[in-house]
């Protein structure tokens, strides 16, 4: 998008796996606990965060930057080829949220991690925020420097801390140094000072709450996310958005409010919501009717009325029993450059200006293959999964995840062909195996070609049980996070 839309499509590219982390045993049960829940780079594409249901959050930093003594954009100032992908390693993990219980409500609170989202960092010590269903929590990771003392500088040739010395009896009349020495005489100075002496230093590296944000959410929260002007952010649940200052934990100012005075006359909720970029007065949030509202915080202190109002209408004669299910976004992210917003509901990528409010100016067809299959997906709730999207740091392509344990890449260049569909696993772009029973081994989809009634994008049956809900696209460069179940993969293009 920074290139411009007049600009040529690149040509597609051709993704590698890079790494994965906890990775299962073939026959391994994974543990409901550990499934991951939210992934999310931080602005440097340096340090990467996971949470899982069991309400802990993993930490990894890069290390191939490192390993040459500067950042990538000071090694491409000198003209330094980087001939490594980016690897990660893990760097540590806390427990951030615990399960709970409301009396009030008689309502069980799940530890599930919902978002993550990383703050400005300061003195080198790192900060993210996350939530599950009731509480936000922002958690300071820093590393503290341990000191041990080896030895005390002890010189036994003159009788300070020898064994002697040491075991000196009670009754010995001779004056005792704090340290189990004597001396003979109480004016003698000639003996030796002793002083500890560090040795080796280790570095720990320790995760704090320095704030917990609660009680002000009455419905689950789906959403969070920072303002650019790195004071304050937002967390959304299904009616309402609050607004947060950081510093302040025990109030927040409610800038969105979409509950009706009769609840039976509720007809749509909030899905997800996100600020710009870089205008720290608008944000923009979903709805389950398959709208996108932007909002100017300038306005008014409730902004229930939007600025713009993003929606496609739909064919006559299209709707069915359906329609308003599958037309529910399930998230929403703004481009690096602030212009546009993309979208994903049950069927679709959708990618809209935030100039252009008549519709979108692409739309990327994900589930269409599955659209005999309704019944189905509705009768085991598959239908109600929420996918997220992401876009790459340039703007040229989107990606989501879908079943199988498949993701897929569009480009967004108009006229572009590029459709790459992955797996997560070692080899994203294996050739397909015939495995009848279940189908792990999926390949690139054939661009510009057809997909069949009830078959995935190539020619196999899909596994609704495996589904691939959460990624998150390196700020910088080419290189994708996924998780598909308690594994995290990475692919590097």
């Amino acid at each position: 998008m920074e290139g411009g839309d007049d600009v040529a499509a690149p040509p597609p590219l051709e993704w590698k796996f890079s790494q994965v982390f906890g990775e299962r045993t073939a026959g391994e049960e994974v543990q409901e606990v550990d499934i991951i829940s939210a992934i999310e780079f931080d602005k440097t594409g340096d340090h990467l965060a996971t949470g899982d249901r069991g309400g802990r959050v993993v930490l990894f930093e890069r290390t191939d930057t490192r390993e040459h003594g500067g950042s990538r954009r000071d090694l491409e100032r000198m003209d330094y080829t980087v001939s490594r992908h980016p690897e990660f390693r893990y760097k540590t993990e806390f427990q951030s949220h615990e399960p709970e219980f409301d009396y009030l409500k008689s309502l069980e609170i799940e530890e599930k991690i919902n978002k993550i989202r990383w703050c400005q960092t300061a003195n080198g010590s790192l900060f993210l925020l996350s939530t599950n269903d009731k509480t936000i929590k922002i958690w300071k990771v820093q590393e503290k420097k341990i000191k041990k003392i080896s030895h005390m500088n002890v010189d036994t040739t003159k009788g300070i801390g020898s064994s002697e010395a040491s075991t000196s009896v009670a009754s010995s009349p001779k004056p005792y140094l704090a340290n189990g020495g004597h001396v003979s005489l109480a004016n003698d100075l000639s003996f030796p000072l002793c002083l500890p002496v560090v040795t080796s230093i280790e570095t720990n590296l320790v995760a704090r709450c320095r704030r917990t944000y609660a009680h002000a959410h009455d419905y689950h929260i789906n959403s969070i996310s920072n303002n650019s002007d790195g004071e304050t952010f937002i967390s959304a649940d299904d009616l309402r958005i609050n607004l947060w200052n950081l510093e302040i934990c025990n109030q927040s100012f409610n800038i969105v409010d979409v509950k009706p005075k009769n609840m039976e006359d509720l007809t749509e909720v909030i899905t997800s919501a996100e600020f710009h970029p870089s205008h720290c007065n608008t944000l923009a949030y979903s709805s389950s009717k398959g709208s996108i509202r932007l909002i100017d915080l300038r306005q008014s202190a409730l902004c229930d009325s939007h600025s713009k109002l993003f929606e496609e209408h739909e064919a006559p004669g299209s709707r069915s029993f359906f329609t308003e299910i599958i037309a529910s976004i399930s998230d929403i992210k703004f481009a690096r450059d602030g212009r546009y917003i993309l979208s994903r509901d049950y069927m679709t990528l959708k990618l809209w200006d935030i100039n252009m409010d008549s519709g979108p100016v692409s739309t990327f067809q994900v589930h269409e293959h599955l659209r005999p299959k309704l019944c189905d997906l509705y009768e085991n709730d598959s239908i109600f999964d929420k996918f997220e999207c992401c876009l790459s740091g340039d703007g040229h392509r989107v990606a989501t995840g879908s079943y199988s344990n498949l993701f897929r890449v569009f480009g967004k260049a108009p006229g572009s062909t590029e459709t790459t569909t992955l797996e997560a696993s070692k080899n994203p772009m294996r050739k397909q195996v015939q495995t009848p029973s279940r189908v792990n081994s999926l390949t690139r989809a054939v661009r510009g070609g057809s997909e069949s009634p009830g078959i995935d994008a190539n020619g196999n049956s899909f596994d609704s049980t495996t589904k691939l809900l959460h990624l998150a696209w390196h700020p910088t460069e080419n290189s994708i996070a996924c998780a598909a179940a308690n594994s995290l993969y990475m692919y590097y293009a």
